[in-house]
């Protein structure tokens, strides 16, 4: 269990920094902020001021993880933001898979500097740290993993280019007793491929890994001249829609690229140091030992590849072997996957999450769909569940487990006498939850929940689950006493219209009662639990020995993790992480509801700056942050989602960024674009958009918080899109604009796009009617456009900025794109944020702090020539009427928990 906490998230495909520091990089220079003494299209990367920089280059905090046995805890420390030299090492960009063929792993990952061990000590508390130690200063740890009985940790290692010769990735393993590392292999040779599935504990001493073949050459070289020219054929009339993939192969050097990175050989490597390879050499997805460790699930990937559609899709083949490499069977060899229809709960056709139970030794179940994984079609079931064992007979045939009308959506394993089985349907939003008994054939299936995914107000929360000896994780029954019927723990978020209250609920699965106990502290804290703490031995658990991983948080106080065990609810504190941001520690932090003039109540969270008072110091700069959202029915769009106590995360471009600049802050207003009925969502989008819009505006206003000339609005990719919707359609309501990593042009996406699966020739005026890019001749307020050079995301590809730009600079709109090299959907150097924040800061000090009249000012001065330039480092282009040009960008904070 890996807990990830921290306040300055590096995106998931990022590589962390050598060192966070101010200029530590030696490629960021500062830059005065007085911002018309600055040309806005100098050369070279700027930083924002001092008060935004400080809270962006904090350290940040370690991530955790708990051993199996739950007695020791490892702290996984973590660098600052990754440098740009990072970002820019090649890439090879193969079947929607980005690749760093020096490491052979997938590009752009983020690392760990150095683990720390820590004893739970029967108080609650830890015991002094046990830094893991001896490999090389400057390593890049990756992938760590406990043992199954918690004596070893596994883990990988690379280093620098400069630092090393070779930069592939070795695997190593540490004793958690005394801390004292080692290489696996003894030949320095073998290195660890990372493209797909990378190693997995077999049992307490065996590992099975993906290895480079060592009979592997130099990569293939592209031909000078193509044997021909590129061909693709649709004489059989067949119907292939897609939408819009990057990243795809594109020839035949592609193809054999990617077999050459992703091609591994497995090795069963024992702790002891025996070696053994099994299986030949293949494209190998997922590696995944039965409880029983007496057999591999075995994923590999082949030909024929697809030029239209990514890695994920290609045929795909499963075998079982027994756990000393002898092959058993085949499981299923499906097919290339091109014409997966685009409708909502379409799937592949065939086998599909194919898994061990949990619950058993050696049994796996399946998923085949009914309708040819069209969700158009209308059959009774829908999905079928079977179940077999392992070692099945020759000719014995898979059991049927159950019969969904909806799509399946995963099992929640117990044992023979219960699992909860569930299923859901998106166009409906409609969930159900069913009780079966796997082993009794004579028990009839029974729907436990049925109710609307929207409507978080209803939802009983999910069971929670027991480690297993074998390390698989099962429902957790629990006895109030020793006669008494088993119950399950339910672990809710407990949405109210006060906001979410978490709770955990006892809950008899036969009768349906349910008792609570526990509840988060809902006067000041927000409190949520993590895990369950005593299930390390076997036998039934009792509620009297009890024992949960909570978290705990308040507007001002940063999440810390805690112990509470049953019967007295004893609470011990086990971390003591510093304030992340102490100059904002007193900020203002309000969950405000309103309502939009159709009648649908809106929620959003209201930050303002610490000390700010209204009545003494009048209305502030606002920035409204948003993303839209679908919905089937008002009332769910109206629910309250979230906690005012929640502590406010801020993360490297963070909106919440700009309350350190003395702005009031607006974060996810609720933008609901509701489509009841047979009604579509998107057919009144632009009327939902800017209902929704001058509602949020309007209570900023009549609270006396926000200036009324002086409130910007911003977003992230459909955030990006909403952002420039509201300059076209609703100029009234905003000064300027930010807008990242968007989509402008819808018909570039024509196959459907976010939660919109009907294509541009279903709902053609649908389609031009959202495009914003259709109305960039109504845009008449400042507007900054931000984008990744190259944005991996199937619906923002870095075109739909340039072609925007394009269109409001061919209107004489004041506006300004920024596109940063080497970045993706999400930013990642250190550099780039540092100048999107400089970008950010500069344009709302001049569009939104220091409001002109801007559409006087474009309209007196459209004859002047639009400009246009490059920068050498991060590109910027700018047009303006007759002002000069601006720049901005932000990200919003994240906190998750990794398992």
């Amino acid at each position: 269990m890996t807990i990830s906490s921290f306040h300055n998230p590096v995106p998931v495909n990022a590589i962390a920094a050598e060192d966070g520091g101010s200029g530590s990089n030696g490629s960021v220079s500062s830059t005065p902020t007085d911002y018309e003494e600055s040309s806005s299209l100098d050369g070279g990367y700027r930083i924002p001021p001092p008060e935004i920089r400080d809270i962006v280059d904090a350290p940040p905090l370690p991530a955790l993880s708990f051993s199996p046995q739950r007695d020791k805890i490892l702290f996984l420390k973590r660098r600052a933001l990754p440098p740009l030299t990072e970002l820019a090492r090649p890439e090879e960009k193969l079947a929607g898979v980005r690749i760093d063929g020096k490491c052979n792993t997938r590009s752009r990952m983020s690392f760990y500097t150095g683990i720390g061990i820590h004893q739970l000590m029967q108080d609650g508390t830890l015991g002094p740290e046990k830094e893991v130690h001896g490999f090389p200063d400057g390593a890049k740890i990756n992938f760590v993993s406990w043992s199954h009985d918690g004596r070893h940790l596994s883990f990988s290692i690379r280093f620098d280019e400069e630092q090393s010769e070779n930069s592939k990735l070795r695997v190593w393993v540490a004793d958690v007793e005394t801390g004292e590392a080692r290489p696996l292999f003894q030949s320095p040779d073998i290195y660890l491929n990372a493209v797909f599935d990378n190693y997995v504990w077999v049992n307490d001493s065996t590992l099975l890994i993906c290895t480079i073949p060592s009979s592997r050459g130099d990569p293939p070289k592209k031909p000078l001249v193509p044997s021909g020219p590129k061909i693709q054929s649709n004489e059989q009339k067949n119907v292939v829609q897609v939408r819009t993939f990057q990243d795809l192969l594109k020839d035949e050097y592609d193809e054999d690229l990617f077999d050459y990175y992703a091609t591994s050989q497995l090795l069963l490597a024992s702790l002891d140091g025996t070696v053994k390879a099994i299986g030949p050499p293949a494209v190998y997805t997922s590696l995944d030992p039965s409880p029983d460790e007496k057999y591999l699930l075995i994923s590999s990937i082949h030909r024929p590849y697809s030029f239209i559609v990514p890695c994920g899709r290609f045929p795909k083949k499963v075998d079982i072997w027994t756990t000393d490499g002898k092959f058993v069977r085949e499981l299923c060899d499906l097919p290339l996957a091109e014409d997966i229809p685009i409708a909502f709960n379409s799937v592949r056709k065939g086998r599909r999450s194919i898994n061990w139970r949990a619950d058993k030794p050696s049994t796996l179940y399946w998923v085949e769909t009914q309708d040819g994984g069209d969700a158009k079609v209308e059959v009774s079931p829908r999905d079928i569940v079977y179940t077999q064992p392992a070692d099945a007979l020759d000719g014995e045939q898979a059991e049927v487990l159950h019969k969904l009308d909806l799509r399946y959506g995963g099992i929640s394993w117990c044992d023979d006498s219960l699992a909860l089985v569930y299923e859901s349907w998106y166009k409906t939003r409609r969930t159900r939850t069913w009780v079966i008994s796997p082993g009794s054939k004579d028990v009839s299936p029974r729907i436990l929940f049925d109710r609307s995914s929207e409507d978080v107000y209803s939802d009983p929360g999910s069971p929670m689950l027991r480690r297993t000896p074998a390390g698989t994780y099962v429902i957790a029954k629990i006895k109030k006493e020793k006669d008494a019927e088993p119950c399950i723990l339910l672990n809710g978020s407990g949405a109210t219209p006060e906001g979410n209250i978490p709770f955990l609920d006892l809950f008899d699965i036969n009768t349906g009662s349910k008792e609570r106990i526990w509840e988060s502290n809902k006067e000041k804290y927000y409190e949520t639990v993590v895990a369950l703490m005593s299930d390390q031995n076997e036998g039934d658990l009792y509620l009297d020995q009890l024992k949960i991983l909570t978290s705990k948080e308040s507007k001002t106080e940063n999440t810390q993790y805690y112990l509470q065990s049953w019967p007295d609810k004893k609470v011990c504190q086990i971390t003591n992480f510093p304030h992340p941001y102490p100059q904002l520690a007193s900020l203002q932090k309000e969950m405000i509801r309103y309502q939009r003039k159709d009648g649908v109540q809106l929620t959003a969270t209201l930050y303002l700056p610490p000390g700010y008072d209204p009545s003494k110091d009048g209305p502030l700069p606002c920035l409204v942050w948003s993303y839209p959202g679908e919905f089937k029915s008002k009332d769910a769009a109206g629910q309250v989602r979230g906690s005012p106590n929640e502590f406010a995360g801020i993360g490297p471009t963070s909106a919440l960024l700009w309350l350190a600049r003395r702005f009031a802050i607006l974060s996810g207003p609720t933008i609901p674009i509701i489509g009841e009925g047979d009604e579509e969502a998107n057919d009144r989008y632009v009327e939902q958009l800017v209902a929704s819009a001058e509602a949020a505006v309007e209570e900023v206003i009549r609270r006396g918080v926000a200036h009324p000339n002086k409130i910007a609005v911003g977003g992230h990719s459909y955030g990006a899109f909403m952002t420039a919707n509201l300059l076209a359609h609703a100029p009234h309501l905003f000064c300027c604009g930010v807008a990242r990593s968007g989509a402008y042009n819808r018909t570039l996406t024509p196959f459907g796009f976010q939660n919109e699966d009907r294509t541009l020739w279903e709902a053609t005026s649908t389609y031009v009617e959202m495009s914003p890019f259709m109305s960039a001749n109504k845009i008449k307020k400042p507007i900054l456009l931000i984008h990744g050079e190259e944005d991996n995301n199937s619906g923002t590809l870095t075109m739909q900025s340039d072609r925007f730009f394009n269109a409001l600079k061919g209107h004489g709109a004041l506006c300004r794109l920024v596109v940063l090299p080497f970045e993706s959907h999400g930013y990642a150097a250190r550099e780039s944020i540092m100048h999107v924040l400089w970008e950010t800061d500069r344009w709302l000090q001049k569009y939104c702090v220091n409001t002109p009249d801007v559409v006087a000012d474009l309209d007196a001065s459209k004859d002047d020539p639009n400009k246009t330039a490059k920068d050498s480092e991060s590109k910027v282009v700018s047009a303006s009427g007759g002002g000069s040009p601006e720049q901005d960008g932000f990200h919003s904070a994240t906190r998750s928990l990794l398992w």
